[in-house]
């Protein structure tokens, strides 16, 4: 489901950069995608000039841990552990082309339009991403499609902590923004299955004491 989750967002962002990319600016909808920003400075991967989406944390919601385990079926009642609810926190670098002479222009302007189409849409289904490649995947349960419910909202880092952040990652700071992605379902669906209860049967004997 994090995968997911992350893919119905990068085919949204990608058409809204592409449809609204300043003149002059090379980038294409490929060039949106979900990678480590630390291996931007690997030799093997070639991240220079992309938007990069990268999960750096998970956070369950802790509000939504008390859930009811039994879920009633056809034949009786199920007893499963109930899903975990988790909030990601993905960063989004704009890479810089080394080739380009406005490179470091450019990036700041596909930043800004990262931001803008997050001001613009908090809230991802299904049903209201038409640019997602996920609607029409017949490998992918309808279940799970039906159950993508995204909220997305801005998330301010100190500047120690963006220190700490990029220190992690290994790498050289790019233009970025960090975003709180609530809520992602993940759950297992194996279960022990009990039958109903039809009738209650009391044998318990009366004793007539005189």
């Amino acid at each position: 489901m994090i995968g997911l989750a992350l893919k119905l967002l990068r085919d949204e962002l990608s058409n809204y950069v592409f449809q609204n990319k300043t003149p002059g600016d090379s980038i294409t909808q490929d060039d949106i995608i979900l990678h480590n920003i630390s291996l931007m400075e690997s030799d093997s991967q070639d991240l220079n000039n992309k938007i990069v989406i990268t999960l750096v944390n998970t956070e369950e919601e802790s509000t939504l841990k008390n859930i009811s385990n039994v879920v009633r079926t056809a034949n009786g009642i199920k007893y499963v552990e109930p899903p975990v609810f988790l909030n990601l926190y993905i960063l989004i670098s704009t890479t810089l082309g080394q080739d380009l002479q406005d490179a470091y222009e450019f990036a700041l302007g596909r930043l800004s339009l990262v931001i803008q189409f997050f001001q613009a849409k908090k809230s991802f289904t299904i049903k209201n991403s038409p640019f997602t490649t996920i609607s029409g995947d017949t490998n992918i349960a309808q279940e799970n499609k039906d159950e993508l419910k995204l909220n997305v909202e801005l998330y301010t880092l100190t500047f120690e902590q963006i220190n700490h952040l990029w220190g992690s990652l290994g790498g050289k700071q790019v233009p970025f923004a960090m975003y709180k992605v609530r809520l992602v379902s993940i759950k297992e669906n194996s279960g022990e299955v009990a039958p109903l209860i039809e009738e209650i049967v009391n044998d318990q004997k009366v004793t007539n004491i005189n």
